[in-house]
């Protein structure tokens, strides 16, 4: 019954999911995507997405409502005075961090460069498709201007 009710959930996430990869990758295949905002924009907003999904993994990292819990289940020791004392430290946005102790995180290594990494490369894309966007309305009017004179 889980297994149904699980497909149930999923399918509506991962079919529009799915659709939007197929078509987001079609002009890497043809070859047009050098020379289209559209993709770049696209990439963009996928980046954005995933910068929103490593924000999740990295806050529920360790979720329970109970801390030395979540570091017991990761075979780690749980440090009251140390987490007492870095209050601040796993109530910040960012940078992620819940520590059990000094010396372990239970948010994974990779997510907060991944949270500096993938805002920064949407910015470059959205950059990247005003700059083609520029570059295509400046060509299309030359060519009309072209076609007014001759």
């Amino acid at each position: 019954m889980v297994s149904c009710s699980m497909a149930i959930i999923l399918i509506p996430i991962f079919l529009p999911l799915l659709t939007g990869l197929w078509f987001w990758s079609r002009p890497l295949f043809s070859g047009t995507w050098r020379r289209s905002p559209a993709w770049f924009t696209w990439s963009a907003v996928l980046l954005l997405l995933g910068t929103g999904v490593t924000y999740l993994v990295g806050s529920l990292a360790g979720a329970s409502l109970d801390p030395e819990e979540a570091c017991h289940e990761a075979g780690q020791t749980y440090d009251r005075a140390y987490r007492r004392a870095n209050f601040d430290e796993y109530t910040r946005w960012f940078p992620l961090h819940d520590k059990c102790h000094a010396g372990y995180d239970l948010v994974p290594a990779w997510v907060n460069p991944a949270l500096v990494v993938l805002p920064v490369l949407a910015l470059l894309c959205l950059a990247h498709a005003v700059r083609l966007a520029v570059g295509l309305r400046r060509t299309k009017e030359s060519r009309t201007k072209e076609k007014g004179t001759s």
